[in-house]
């Protein structure tokens, strides 16, 4: 007898429709695994008969083959486990008859019969949907995750022998579901607040400027005057998640195994502050079975690197690409898997190597060739990427002293900065576009113009930095930020003037 089993695999952070084709019939007792598996999927026929075994099945007999179609891709993991027991159980008529046609099922075997949760649960139930799916079954562990599908029906098993025990109607399960309303209202919860923050206005002004532009930045002041502080708290001023970016960001943390049954969909934008001794494969993704980085981890998020020039180089190189295209690439023989990482990038670092160079209140003892050589650690390119370069001073004693009231909480800035971007998603409506620091050269065109007065502005600030044509349009797409905040239409000197006075550091430091 032959049976097909719906089920589905992975490929980036897409799913994609598997059938187990599987077919007992007498002959020598063998069992043949074909449809390109990978070793763990080869590796599945030693755990399935053990776990038949001591789930009280028989394993048949006979000749037990079974193909993963479709034949032409590769298939990896252990999550076929599942439904090539169950092909074999339904083949072998140790289960009774039911409907399958619009049921999926996925999950890893354990010796004992018992089902162990799998990574990837979100983005393959999001596929079995797709696919006309109605029900699926997975391990219990992935059930809430799953659930957040609407529109399937989702059911958490232990073990063979439960699934037995629902096929057969002695102990039908529940489907699981998910309250997403409540999900969203742990959001507003606690969290940093920009109230903490005790001075840094002109910090706190341009952190705004960012978040409701999506620009990057760069922090870089002295040790102590707050730059981790306020890159903590910038995700608490950027819009809230909708439901479609919490389900992007959810997909990739998914694959990452970053997700638990308490919190199955991720609610806040991501904060990712991966330490400076990290990889370029941890920080953009990769391995012999590519995995997410730290930046699609923080997709629709922030990516914060503390110490900027104590990161590898070819880490921060990596980059480059990425922060361009919202997306990061990782090629390996057999295939091609895709990440999303659209991310504001923040990041900090001292002006000097003992991280005084310019305080007031302490001397500098690097020499002119030590700052030189530390700065040289950050490439130009990298930098040009960075819309806004902020200067973070040390706090004076009097703003220490400030009552926390006084200073603006996060709420009144996401106030701004959501009115802001509002007027960014209705001027781009139907471009694909979501805030200006994604602006293409025809959008800046027809939305970055400049008036006589501006032009001039722009062109003595272009020559007397000496620019890139890169900074030039960070310029232009920060002052657009800007006049959106302001609510005006147009460009004027005073926005202009604002968004380069952010490329202030460009001269001071790498002049």
């Amino acid at each position: 007898m032959i049976s097909k089993i719906n089920s589905v695999g992975l490929n980036g952070i897409e799913g994609y429709f598997i059938q187990a084709e599987t077919d007992v019939s007498p002959g020598l007792p063998a069992f043949e695994l074909v449809g390109l598996p990978d070793s763990a999927v080869k590796e599945s026929k030693e755990r399935i008969r053990t776990a038949m075994k001591h789930s009280g099945f028989r394993i048949p007999g006979k000749r037990i083959v079974v193909n993963l179609a479709p034949a032409g891709i590769k298939k990896e993991g252990a999550y076929l486990d599942f439904p090539i027991a169950v092909g074999i159980l339904l083949s072998s008529e140790q289960i009774p008859e039911y409907s399958l046609d619009d049921t999926a099922f996925f999950g890893e075997l354990s010796l004992d019969g018992s089902l162990r949760p799998v990574k990837g649960a979100l983005p393959m139930a999001i596929c079995a949907y797709q696919q006309g799916i109605k029900r699926l079954f997975l391990p219990k562990e992935n059930a809430v995750e799953a659930s957040i599908v609407t529109g399937l029906e989702v059911y958490g098993v232990e073990s063979l022998f439960q699934l037995l025990a629902h096929l057969s109607g002695e102990s039908p399960l529940t489907p699981e579901t998910a309250d997403i309303d409540a999900l969203f209202s742990r959001a507003r919860l606690g969290g940093p607040d920009f109230a903490e923050v005790k001075g840094q206005a002109s910090a706190k002004r341009a952190l705004e400027v960012a978040a409701a532009g999506g620009h990057n930045v760069l922090l870089i002041g002295p040790p102590g005057s707050g730059k981790t502080m306020l890159a903590q708290r910038l995700p608490s001023i950027l819009p809230d998640l909708s439901f479609e970016e919490a389900l992007e960001v959810t997909k990739v943390h998914s694959i990452a195994g970053k997700l638990s049954p308490e919190q199955p969909l991720v609610v806040r934008r991501p904060f990712r502050n991966p330490h400076h001794t990290v990889s370029a494969a941890g920080l953009s993704g990769g391995g012999s079975n590519p995995r997410p980085g730290e930046v699609s981890l923080a997709h629709h998020g922030v990516l914060f690197l503390d110490e900027l020039p104590e990161f590898r180089k070819d880490a921060l190189e990596i980059l480059r690409q990425p922060l361009e295209d919202g997306s990061v690439s990782i090629t390996r023989t057999a295939d091609t898997h895709t990440y999303p990482c659209q991310v504001m990038l923040i990041a900090s670092m001292n002006p000097c190597p003992c991280g005084f160079y310019g305080d007031k209140s302490h001397s500098c003892t690097c020499a002119s060739h030590q700052i030189k050589k530390y700065l040289g650690k950050v490439s130009g390119p990298l930098l040009d990427r960075i819309d806004l370069h902020i200067e973070v001073s040390a706090v004076p004693y009097e703003d220490l002293e400030r009552k926390p009231e006084t200073a603006e909480s996060s709420a009144q800035i996401q106030e701004r900065v959501n009115r802001a971007r509002e007027v960014q998603r209705s001027r781009y409506q139907g471009t694909g576009i979501y805030c200006n620091a994604r602006l293409t050269p025809a959008l800046m065109e027809q939305y970055c113009s400049l008036g006589e007065a501006e032009s001039l502005l722009m062109k003595q600030a272009f020559e007397s930095l000496g620019l890139s044509a890169r900074a030039h349009n960070r310029i232009l797409k920060v002052a657009r930020t800007i006049a959106d905040l302001a609510q005006s239409a147009d460009i004027r000197a005073e926005h202009l003037a604002e968004a380069i006075q952010y490329r202030s550091l460009d001269r001071k430091f790498w002049a």
